[in-house]
């Protein structure tokens, strides 16, 4: 494993410390929809996405999910190991939205190195920080914006990221990472499809109109 490119603390690390984390990182498969991390004191360790994509969300009492952000291929998930940061009071679920391939560092390992090293938790806590922000986000969406700029928003950042004019999601899906109700994001797709925007067909959304998609921003 490239742990240099995996850990963003490895230079940090003295020659005992890359000892421990070579001696303890797990490599890990998870099939699409497989839960890795359940919350509810959980300490599952710190995740590193090779392949894939993750969703981190929190559920309501009520049982709604609110997407808070997603974790892409290079990216590093700290909050599945909340336990070990005094200052994160609040528990996570985290989902495996493709078939993904991740590096696990776990809480055990974890700990012993963060009590020698405080560069290690210094560097996990601007990583927190970063993810923050992606929360700050959302909320303001769920908060202040109508469904219809909301699924123009997660449109356009997905075919940003991809580059690809067909997002292959389903309505459902698209619902779980606004925060939204399946039928609110279908009532706005259709709309969408009216207005010329979009094309839909089975588990795929093509944006047709680039330039009209972009004026519900």
């Amino acid at each position: 494993m490239d742990f240099q490119n995996i850990f963003p603390f490895w230079e940090q690390l003295s020659e005992k410390e890359q000892a421990t984390v070579s001696a303890s990182a797990l490599s890990q498969k998870m099939k699409k929809g497989d839960i890795l991390h359940r919350g509810y004191g959980e300490c599952s360790g710190i995740i590193h996405v090779g392949k894939g994509q993750l969703r981190v969300y929190i559920v309501s009492e009520e049982g709604r999910e609110v997407t808070l952000y997603r974790l892409h291929e290079g990216e590093l998930c700290v909050l599945s190991a909340s336990c070990l940061m005094d200052a994160i009071v609040f528990d996570v679920l985290i989902e495996a939205v493709q078939d993904s391939e991740l590096v696990v560092l776990p809480s055990p390992a974890l700990h012993e190195i963060m009590d020698s090293n405080p560069l290690v938790e210094l560097s996990l806590y601007k990583r927190v920080v970063e993810n923050f922000s992606d929360v700050m986000w959302t909320m303001q969406q769920i908060l202040f914006m109508g469904a219809d700029r909301r699924v123009a928003y997660f449109l356009w950042d997905e075919m940003a990221k991809t580059g690809e004019m067909t997002i292959r999601l389903t309505h459902e899906e698209v619902a779980r990472f606004i925060g939204s109700a399946r039928e609110v994001v279908t009532k706005v797709l259709k709309y969408f499809v009216e207005e010329g925007v979009v094309a839909l067909s089975r588990g795929k959304i093509e944006i047709i109109d680039k330039a009209k998609l972009r004026t519900y921003l």
